[in-house]
């Protein structure tokens, strides 16, 4: 099976576009590829497929299901009927002669088409955000999200109807679900059917709903499961839990729930891909005559040696100390900064001793003179 292309490409708009935008784009590439106009080959389907993409777009809860879940959050949702029956394709090409609708539709699917009373419908995806530490995304965790979502009426049992009756044919469309109307277009008679709006599709109707449900036959639990998050998440990572979104409706599948991730930042460590960042403070002393110190990493902490003479800013890289990697490949490293702290308050003798250290290190250190150097072979030459 081919691969959709994402909508916005389709039609050439950013993200962001609204709906005049949007609506603008679709109606120019309508108009270049409309079979009415365009007798290439594959000028139907791609005409086909810039009507799916506007469909879904220009519906605000299609758009924001197609943006969070992509397109797992349309197909098994929504039927092609659903997505273009969306569209009025009257307003958009009603001061061009093409057909509406209903001629549009019979362009598609061809002559007189029936559809079948509604049946099992799939239950909406559901998403819920979590937060945890760094440490928890190092080792991971398993814990409990809490979340509202559709279940089953258990008063009624899902059928809708007060516990003790029963759905009643429709009876207008004799329990069918559709109605058939004929109309005369500039492209000739079109018989089309249409959903009945008495018991929309569903071909019966409930003359005393549940009190529980208020006839739906889903209504809203709190709803709390654990979930393992695995090492290596980071913010913006999605779970999904299969069939733990909203019931689906008519025997319908559940749909399923994201939990979208959010690692919460530390007071000590820098998060970079799979590599671990921190500063540690260390004495002049320490630096200048080398010394093991203890490192914190997120397995505990460990010694690091500081070679003698190391300078303010040096890095060292304490390898596999990192965040593991999501997919199981290894983990990344730790990479430590010293920074030599200068001390701000010093005793008397503290005092004495950097001066006669001072007096030993004559001419400062060869960086020093180095650059001394350099500024007097500067002004002695202009």
């Amino acid at each position: 099976m081919a691969r959709k292309k994402d909508y916005y490409e389709v039609l050439g708009v950013s993200r962001d576009a609204p709906k005049g935008t949007i609506k603008k784009a679709y109606r120019k590439l309508a108009m270049k590829h409309h079979p009415d106009r365009n007798k290439e080959p594959g000028a139907e389907e791609k005409f086909k497929e810039i009507s799916e993409a506007y469909g879904v777009l220009s519906d605000d809860e299609k758009r924001r299901q197609y943006d969070t879940f992509g397109h797992a959050g349309i197909d098994g949702r929504y039927t092609q009927e659903d997505i273009f029956r969306n569209i009025n394709f009257d307003d958009i090409f009603g001061d061009l002669g093409f057909g509406g609708f209903n001629s549009i539709f019979n362009m598609f699917f061809g002559g007189m088409r029936t559809t079948r009373r509604a049946g099992p419908r799939r239950g909406a995806d559901l998403r819920t955000d979590i937060e945890i530490t760094l440490e928890e995304a190092h080792k991971g965790i398993k814990t409990n999200v809490s979340f509202p979502r559709l279940e089953r009426c258990e008063a009624c049992q899902g059928s809708g109807a007060k516990p003790g009756t029963s759905p009643m044919t429709c009876p207008t469309c004799n329990g069918s679900g559709q109605m058939s109307y004929s109309k005369r277009t500039p492209f000739g008679q079109f018989t089309s059917v249409t959903t009945c709006k008495d018991c929309r599709g569903e071909g019966t109707v409930i003359e005393t709903p549940c009190s529980d449900c208020r006839g739906r036959g889903l209504a809203q639990k709190a709803k709390k499961i654990a979930v393992k998050i695995p090492p290596g998440v980071d913010t913006g990572s999605r779970l999904r839990v299969a069939g733990e979104g909203e019931a689906g409706e008519k025997g319908g599948p559940s749909g399923d729930l994201y939990v979208v991730i959010h690692v919460k930042p530390h007071d000590m460590f820098l998060r970079e891909g799979k590599d671990i960042l921190c500063e540690i403070p260390i004495t002049f002393g320490q630096a200048a005559l080398g010394v093991k110190i203890p490192v914190p990493t997120l397995n505990g902490r460990v010694k690091m040696d500081i070679p003698s003479g190391t300078q303010s800013g040096t890095v060292f890289r304490l390898k596999g100390k990192g965040m593991p990697d999501l997919r199981g490949f290894g983990k990344g490293d730790e990479h430590v900064k010293v920074i030599v702290e200068t001390p701000r308050h010093l005793t008397k003798r503290q005092k004495e001793l950097l001066e006669e250290f001072e007096k030993l290190n004559k001419g400062g250190t060869s960086a020093q003179r180095g650059f001394f150097n350099k500024v007097t072979d500067a002004f002695s030459s202009a």
